[in-house]
């Protein structure tokens, strides 16, 4: 009967392979000329004064690019990051940071901040970057020219996680050696509609014809809505061969299961199928399985898979500065994925930004 394990076993290890797959092809991906650069409009919404807040919008403000302005917005007028922001605007170039508060109703709240940034925006072009993400030196030149081709209609890229603690590096870890695999997995199997929030950049011209962002009002996860919508265009949703990096909190266990727990049921109201499968691709749970099953080489062969696809997307490919340096976590990390996903299973309410909410069916905010 212990032979029966194999199966799923077989399949994490296929899966595992697919993974390897995808990161070597997104590797040998050659990008498109810069050729013409159209203005950008990149709109941060912000609601709190992150730690690295300064930083992180500096790496946008002092981009190497002929045109483009960044929009910061507060659904609080009061909010602490919005003088953070004015201070920057002091310092930058004339029309290069515009600030602004309000924000139109809207159950997420981040998405009422960006229905009033993007009435401000100038520009055909539009990106949409989390409050406490940073960009690479010519990250603009690098992810506008896909949107030189008509049929490609949304820009995103993978993003790598920084922490000043041990929680958050821990979840950072499992961002750069799993969620990413999965992201490169899933899109060598033709999953196209995977839009990442450290990175949505879009033709004004397509927001609007889509809805724009307030159809994305009602939704937790506006970042997978907004890809969805620009696919049903017609459009390619392409994933740039640069990477940014986010800053995660996470001072405490407490507060990662819980940023964990919201991801896990946003994936499950939003992909149901695709949350019933991820159980299936953790290499590591399945291995341990096999290992006491009594099935050593399988276990060892799919470990060693596992590892590889790991350390090959999250060291190489991001590349986060932890995974080499404590790529022997990740089985451990995987366990704690394991456990993620199976509180995931249940419950219909999340915790976000010191907010309680309840999710519906559909992948929405509850009133």
């Amino acid at each position: 009967m212990n032979w029966l394990l194999l199966v799923p076993v077989l399949a994490a290890a296929a899966y595992q392979l697919l993974a390897l797959a995808g990161a070597i092809r997104h590797l040998l991906q050659k990008e498109p000329p810069a050729g013409n650069l159209p203005p950008v409009s990149i709109l941060k919404p912000v609601r709190g004064l992150d730690p690295h807040f300064r930083q992180a919008a500096l790496t946008h403000i002092d981009q190497d690019y002929p045109d483009f302005e960044v929009l910061f917005g507060a659904e609080d007028p009061e909010d602490p990051a919005l003088a953070e922001a004015r201070a920057l605007m002091a310092d930058a170039p004339p029309g290069r940071v515009r600030v602004f508060s309000g924000a139109a109703p809207a159950a997420n709240r981040k998405v009422g901040v960006l229905i009033e940034l993007a009435k401000h925006a100038h520009h055909p072009l539009i990106l949409v970057t989390d409050s406490d993400v940073r960009v690479p030196p010519g990250y603009l030149r690098r992810i506008v020219p896909p949107l030189a081709d008509p049929h490609v209609g949304l820009v995103t890229c993978l993003y790598a996680g920084l922490s000043d603690h041990w929680p958050g590096r821990w979840e950072a870890l499992g961002l750069a050696t799993d969620f990413a695999v999965s992201v490169l997995a899933a899109r060598l199997l033709g999953v196209r509609d995977i839009g990442l929030g450290a990175t949505l950049l879009v033709r004004a011209e397509d927001l609007k014809a889509m809805g724009g962002f307030e159809a994305l009002a009602d939704y937790i996860a506006d970042d997978l809505q907004l890809a969805v919508r620009i696919a049903a265009l017609g459009r390619d949703v392409v994933l740039a061969k640069t990477s940014v990096e986010t800053w995660f909190s996470g001072e405490s266990w407490r507060e990662v299961w819980r940023h964990q727990i919201r991801w896990a049921r946003t994936i499950r109201v939003s992909k149901p199928r695709g949350y019933l499968g991820l159980l299936l691709s953790n290499g590591s749970f399945w291995s341990l399985a096999a290992v006491l099953a009594g099935l050593a080489w399988p276990a060892a062969a799919l470990l060693g898979l596992r590892m590889a696809a790991g350390v090959l997307v999250g060291g190489v490919i991001l590349p986060s500065r932890d995974v080499f340096r404590h790529f022997y976590l990740i089985p451990l990390r995987d366990l704690w994925s394991a456990a993620v996903w199976a509180a995931g299973l249940f419950g219909d309410t999340v915790e976000w930004r010191g907010r309680r909410l309840r999710l519906t069916p559909e992948g929405k905010i509850a009133p």
